[in-house]
């Protein structure tokens, strides 16, 4: 693809600085990598056209690895075999029929969209509004913590503004938490909507290319019992650049503000000047996806009954913008990567000569793009007894392009699960590191969430790195340029190997979880337990 080649220079360059292969683990075999980086290949292929959620290339790319599974002896675990049906609804914005308008009495300001703020949620949303803004900080209440950006102020019938980041003082999981769930209680409030602001420091993905991905659909789930928010709810994101056009006549600017942020200080609430007013032009239809559910059945008598869940989504963002001339979002490192290494885990487990005690599944979900609607649906509605699934390993955009020396088992702290995450890696070489970027929330952004949200213990393996060290830069570089676009294809840079290492190191995780005397369980102090059952 030239499009590869167009925009990965940045990236390669910072993928040349990084580390020295670790000594600690032992290398992989030539076959075990050909065989991991073929799944990625089929999964990733430009056939089948970016594997977005009710498209026929997801079907595709779903066939294969059920014809995986089928073939290395897992058995359907299903309500169709090996498919779970989900529901959903697709929603799609005319980005650029849309109007937002800034009413001041000094005279209105428009907004272009998509350009300057663009609309995009998985909720249903009005077909217009015309309401006051309130700005809540960071848009979090978090009473354990003894935190509420929204104690004292009134949010009913209108559009409230947040920041992005969070206090220094509060965990990354708890804000994380409180983060997800912010769109849901202010609706309980009465709130009309939200527009999210993230400071320029904090941008993640370049915003021209979040403009682009705003033209591609959101979904929610056909089920209103199983949405977070049912009532029609507008949300927004705004430019960086345009961002202080919110704050004008106020008594705080956003330079200001943001300043606060990025020192995660604590940062005041208050009314903005003027009214928010928006028309959205959107559409919906119905579809379905199929979640692929499949189960190694336990060794042990007493505990086979009991389950540990893989999980990884196989869906993509499918066909969207063009960026430099290629419009197909193969998803390679996300989500290919996770999908194939829960293949290639399935094949160890099956050809263990001593199998694990509890039974594995493996639930390759759909939808997590729009919202982690797939594992939601699973986890809200099992194909097995709900109590008897124990815990649950994701695996999501495993980003093999720098060494793996270090292990980040996100959520380690939380539960029990933390203990042996921990055993595994020092039994393997690998250092376990806190996440280094606490504020951006990844517990709660992908599948494990909707287990976590179930009360059911669980884990995010990443590859550990430390703030300031090539890694980081790599990571950076990786996110900036090919996340969520076209560029993540098979043809980018990548460590096969490195994958293969952590794919082992999940197997290993997964069979001590397994063949533990004790189901794991949230720890007293983790603010977690508030959902188990």
């Amino acid at each position: 693809m030239i499009s590869y080649r167009l925009a990965i220079g940045s990236f390669a360059a910072c993928l040349l600085t990084a580390a020295p292969l670790s000594a600690q683990m032992p290398e992989p075999s030539p076959e075990r990598i050909a065989a991991w980086w073929g799944h990625i290949e089929e999964i990733a292929s430009d056939a089948n056209e970016g594997r977005g959620a009710g498209t026929p290339g997801y079907d595709r790319a779903a066939d294969y690895v059920v014809a995986q599974f089928r073939k290395l002896g897992a058995q359907p675990a299903g309500t169709d075999g090996y498919f779970q049906r989900v529901d959903l609804v697709e929603q799609r914005f005319d980005q650029a029929a849309s109007t937002a308008i800034l009413k001041r009495a000094s005279g209105n300001v428009a907004l272009a969209t998509p350009q300057d703020l663009f609309f995009r949620g998985s909720a249903p949303m009005p077909a217009s509004l015309e309401a006051p803004l309130v700005f809540a900080g960071y848009g979090l209440s978090i009473p354990e913590a003894g935190h509420d950006d929204f104690a004292g102020i009134d949010v009913k019938g209108k559009v409230v503004v947040v920041l992005s980041g969070g206090p220094a003082e509060i965990s990354g999981a708890l804000k994380s938490d409180a983060r997800s769930g912010r769109a849901k209680l202010l609706a309980a409030r009465g709130a009309v909507g939200m527009i999210a602001v993230t400071t320029p420091k904090q941008v993640e993905i370049r915003w021209e290319r979040q403009v682009g991905n705003a033209s591609l659909s959101s979904m929610f789930l056909a089920d209103p019992a199983l949405r977070d928010v049912s009532v029609p709810f507008m949300m927004a994101t705004i430019s960086p650049e345009k961002a202080a056009l919110l704050f004008e006549g106020s008594a705080h600017s956003f330079e200001a503000l943001s300043a606060l942020s990025d020192a995660s200080a604590p940062v005041p609430a208050f009314d903005l000047p003027g009214l928010f007013a928006a028309t959205i032009k959107a559409t919906q239809k119905p579809l379905s996806s199929n979640n692929i559910i499949a189960v190694l059945p336990g060794s042990d008598p007493a505990l086979a009954s009991e389950h540990i869940v893989l999980s990884a989504h196989l869906d993509g963002y499918g066909i969207g913008t063009p960026v430099n001339g290629d419009a197909i979002y193969n998803g390679a490192f996300d989500n290919a990567v996770g999908v194939a290494s829960m293949i290639e885990a399935a094949k160890a487990f099956a050809a263990a000569p001593q199998k694990p005690k509890r039974s594995i599944l493996f639930a390759i979900v759909t939808a997590e793009e729009k919202g982690l609607l797939g594992s939601r649906y699973f986890a809200s509605r099992p194909t097995v007894p709900a109590e008897s699934i124990v815990a649950n390993i994701n695996l999501d955009m495993p980003l093999p392009i720098f060494p793996l020396t270090t292990i980040t088992p996100i959520g380690y702290e939380e539960s029990t699960l933390g203990a042996h995450a921990q055993a595994v890696s020092a039994a393997m070489g690998l250092p376990t590191v806190p996440d280094p970027k606490p504020d951006r929330n990844v517990f709660i952004r992908s599948d494990q969430y909707s287990f976590i949200k179930q009360g059911i213990p669980a884990l995010f393996p990443k590859y550990g790195f430390k703030v300031g060290t090539p890694e980081e830069k790599v990571e950076a570089a990786w996110r900036a340029n090919i996340y969520h676009s076209p560029q993540d294809d098979p043809l980018q840079p990548v460590m096969k190997a490195e994958g293969v290492k952590l794919t082992d190191y999940v197997i290993a995780l997964a069979q001590r979880v397994a063949d533990a005397p004790e189901r794991p369980r949230w720890l007293e102090t983790s603010y977690f337990r508030r959902f188990a059952k």
